[in-house]
């Protein structure tokens, strides 16, 4: 993979959108939509509901409650279960599947601590990780996969292999949007937007699930620990690696989180681990469940 040498041109349509996203107070606008969104007064959030399911076209035939004004709230709506049968698990104990309905952002090896955010624009690994070195030395070298969750996608997360919780990092940060045009502006924006971190161990060597955050995202939360952001100021660190491994523990497909509004998964794993399918590219667009790529034999 060849790092450019210089950052991309960005056209003037899209230096003002860098501009405005790096004025615009984030925060602020995400806690208000935090109190918009678990507003339960029917006319409210009935009307927020009906315009999102007509805008982004949102298939509710495959929701447990498939009528749009029986939830309690717009959040309750956004995090809806689906079927069971809605979105199958690829088997085979080698095959990796997708954590998340979305499109692929980029999908890759990291290379020399580097992964790629856009066409032409690279981020750091190490500041990805909060500035952990031992971490990023497991992860060099490794590859990645990013995801977005656009608003008409489900919004529930699953872990994409069997796994048992080690480690937690909340890294606090901006809340940038994380669209594609987005990603294509603003300089080192998922190592810059707030983020969490999880460490799986699986049988096939250590597994980062990233839950990055976004404007609009007012919370992420996890089946073991329910709320998680925002936490503080200073990266939060939880370590469960002393804990029974067997309280934390997940099979392939099972919930392991959920973003309260649409945000991104950052999958890592280390070198020569995982080979991702031919057809797990930007552009495409997966389901949750849906095989993306094949564990190779630990080195």
């Amino acid at each position: 993979m060849n790092k450019p040498a210089v950052t991309p041109s960005l056209s003037p349509l899209e230096k003002l959108w860098a501009a405005v996203m790096e004025l615009l107070p984030h925060h602020l606008l995400s806690s208000l939509m935090y109190r918009i969104a678990r507003v339960e007064t029917p006319f409210v959030k009935n009307t927020i509901i009906s315009q999102v399911v007509k805008h982004f076209r949102v298939d509710m035939s495959e929701a447990v409650v498939k009528d749009p004004q029986a939830y309690r709230s717009f959040n309750d709506f956004f995090t809806r279960k689906l079927e069971t049968d809605a979105r199958p698990i690829a088997g085979g104990d080698s095959v990796v599947v997708s954590p998340v309905d979305g499109e692929v952002s980029q999908s890759g090896r990291i290379d020399e601590g580097k992964l790629i955010q856009a066409k032409g624009r690279y981020y750091s690994l190490h500041a990805l990780l909060g500035g952990d070195d031992a971490m990023t030395q497991a992860f060099d070298n490794g590859s990645f996969s990013t995801i977005y969750l656009s608003p008409r996608d489900y919004h529930r997360i699953h872990i994409p292999v069997d796994g048992h919780l080690s480690r937690m990092l909340h890294v606090p940060g901006r809340l940038f949007s994380v669209n594609r045009v987005t990603t294509g502006a603003v300089h080192n924006l998922f190592a810059r937007n707030e983020r969490l971190i999880c460490q799986f161990e699986t049988d096939n060597g250590p597994m980062l699930m990233i839950l990055v955050g976004a404007i609009f995202v007012g919370s992420i939360e996890t089946v073991w620990s329910g709320m998680v952001t925002p936490v503080s100021r200073r990266i939060s660190n939880w370590d469960y690696a002393r804990q029974p491994r067997e309280q934390i523990f997940l099979r392939k497909g099972e919930e392991m989180g959920r973003f309260n509004m649409g945000s991104t998964v950052i999958l890592l794993f280390p070198e020569n681990r995982v080979a991702w399918d031919e057809g797990h590219v930007a552009g495409e667009h997966v389901h949750m469940g849906q095989r993306i790529g094949g564990k190779l034999v630990s080195a």
